[in-house]
């Protein structure tokens, strides 16, 4: 154990010093695995940021343990002709199942109704294209975990005798009552003056598409005015624990309101948050699966010049390697000697690179706001495969080096 020991420490002692002999060499030959192995840690913080940043969108958007029942809702990829026969066999919902869901639905904390519409408002010669108004129960705050910044939500009163009030996302608070407090005022909606009772926090864009210009008004309401298309009943679970039940039971709920049969399939759509956060799993893992590989491209153009300085450096030394073989040294330690220190090599590439990915993922997080997150699942695939590729480029010096006769070896002039 103490001959292992003495002699794979000799030999990467013997490695280290021969690559601080040369220090301009050794950091010239690493560009390569240093841009290598940054490139693949910086691409790895770029997709898991992009992770992230959906799933936190998506939660911003929906809320935790949150599900929803409609005609048409699915996730994933469907075919035209599946849409098609699913369009012509579901039913419309109305809010006679909303009401059955929510007395039937045991599992579920809470049963709500959304109804969107995109209008354009226009008040005072001020106008706003492309709102969205969603007509809500009083109860769709804490479904989809919504912030009021200002006032309050809808009230269940308010839902109950279709109350002319409103609540405003923050770029139509903006345009409408800059610089002033909108509680209390009146916003037209369609023509209907109403009266503006809360405004909810800005959740920013997601994809594009501004979550801030919403705005929330009374489920009934919204039906008197624009009619019942597009109803949608929302759920959420008590725990995270008891979501896939509570899913479960509204699913069972619903059937039963149907009157479907055991073997018939639901004539309704279900989506759940769960669903969309794997589908985002599937996506990152995707185009990690693309592009992780292809910067692995770079660490390997950068074995190939550590291979080709190893090369140079066998050559160099060959009086030493004769003398070490004339006094002993077996082809076995000459090989290993050369395998460490090409493998040494490239693991210090693997450091600098991933201090210099470090520097690159804080410099675009603070100049662009992006979220970047470096994983550990990276930084090990990063250095393992620097010195793996290390040890690979050095097997052809390694062996050349061990190949060479001591007698010739040492009349070569050191």
């Amino acid at each position: 154990m103490r001959y292992l020991y003495s002699v794979y420490f000799d030999a990467a002692r013997i490695a280290l010093q021969s690559i601080l002999a040369h220090k301009l060499r050794a950091f010239l030959t690493l560009i390569g695995i240093i841009i290598g192995v940054a490139a693949v840690v910086v691409v790895g913080a770029s997709v898991s940021g992009l992770n992230t940043y959906v799933t936190d969108r998506v939660a911003k958007l929906l809320g935790a343990n949150h599900f929803m029942i409609a005609r048409m809702a699915f996730s994933g990829h469907m075919s035209d002709e599946e849409f098609e026969r699913r369009n012509r066999r579901n039913k419309r919902l109305n809010w006679d199942d909303y009401e059955w869901v929510r007395d039937h639905c045991v599992s579920c904390a809470e049963v709500g109704v959304e109804l969107g519409t995109q209008v354009d408002l226009k008040q005072e010669g001020i106008e706003f294209p492309g709102a969205i108004v969603f007509g809500v129960t009083s109860n769709m705050a804490d479904i989809e975990d919504k912030t009021i910044a200002e006032g309050r939500f809808v009230s269940p009163d308010e839902v109950q005798r279709s109350a002319l009030v409103v609540v405003l996302g923050g770029d139509i608070k903006d345009r409408f009552f800059p610089n002033t407090d909108a509680i209390g005022k009146t916003l037209k909606v369609r023509g209907l003056p109403m009266r503006v009772v809360g405004i909810e926090e800005k959740r920013g864009a997601f994809f594009g598409d501004s979550l801030d210009r919403h705005i929330y008004i009374p489920a009934t309401t919204h039906l008197q005015i624009f009619g019942r298309n597009g109803l949608q009943i929302h759920g959420k679970a008590p725990t995270r624990e008891n979501f896939q039940p509570a899913i479960e039971d509204a699913r069972l709920t619903m059937r039963n309101r149907h009157r479907l049969k055991g073997n018939e399939e639901d004539d309704f759509g279900l989506v759940n948050v769960e669903e969309l956060n794997n589908q985002i799993d599937q996506f990152t893992g995707t185009i990690a699966a693309v592009v992780v590989p292809i910067t692995l491209i770079t660490l390997i153009v950068g074995g190939i010049v550590v291979m080709n300085i190893m090369l140079v450096s066998v050559t160099e030394r060959t009086f030493e390697i004769g003398l070490r073989k004339a006094v002993g040294a077996t082809r076995k330690q000459v090989l290993m000697q050369f395998l460490i220190e090409s493998g040494m090599l490239c693991a210090f590439g693997g450091v600098i690179g991933l201090l210099a990915a470090y520097g690159v993922v804080k410099l675009i997080t603070a100049l662009a706001g992006i979220t970047m997150t470096i994983t550990v699942g990276y930084i090990l695939l990063a250095l393992i495969v620097s010195t793996v590729i290390g040890m690979i480029a050095g097997i052809y010096p390694a062996f050349k080096a061990a190949r060479l006769d001591p007698i010739i070896a040492q009349t070569k002039t050191p």
